[in-house]
């Protein structure tokens, strides 16, 4: 089976505050939410205007298929001159569109982008225990460097905070 990403149809850009209402879409499917910190319209509301704000720096990057919006990845930007060479990374995928190689496309994409572009030397996740991304970053490169044992309840059970890392370029490198 052929992979949309590896058809004529997909395509990554840069993304742009106009991708706003699709994020939000995103974030607000139930299944989807519960890998974020938010819970409620508000926090969707902030978080999500915070996420998009990175677009203005060239550091987000939409994933498009038939010219439509399919996943979004940022890299949330460290504003102090000492953790400028760190950065957190959100991503998210449509919750129609998950299982074609988008998510991996993109998270693939946007650490070269930081490598290249920002000259990042490590880059971060933190998500919770199950997520199904985690699978995608392990076969990126990316390192589980921590958990923390009940760390946000969900629905009335406790899920461990997992924070994975990739080491993108040495610090010798330039």
């Amino acid at each position: 089976m052929t992979k949309i990403t590896d058809t004529p149809d997909y395509d990554i850009r840069y993304s742009k505050k106009e991708d706003l209402p699709d994020l939000v879409e995103w974030i607000s499917h139930k299944e989807m939410m519960r890998w974020y910190p938010v819970s409620n319209a508000k926090e969707i509301e902030d978080m999500t205007k915070n996420w998009i704000g990175f677009s203005r720096f060239g550091a987000s990057l939409t994933a498009e298929y038939q010219k439509r919006p399919v996943g979004i990845a940022t890299l949330f930007l460290m504003p102090y001159l000492k953790l400028v060479h760190h950065s957190l990374l959100y991503f998210i995928v449509d919750p129609e569109m998950r299982g074609q190689g988008i998510a991996t496309s993109i998270v693939k994409n946007v650490t070269h982008l930081g490598k290249t572009y920002f000259r990042l030397e490590k880059i971060h996740l933190e998500t919770y225990e199950g997520c199904p991304g985690l699978s995608i970053l392990k076969k990126g490169g990316y390192e589980e460097i921590f958990r923390q044992a009940r760390f946000v309840k969900e629905g009335g059970a406790y899920l461990d905070r997992i924070v994975v890392e990739k080491q993108v370029k040495q610090a010798s490198d330039g």
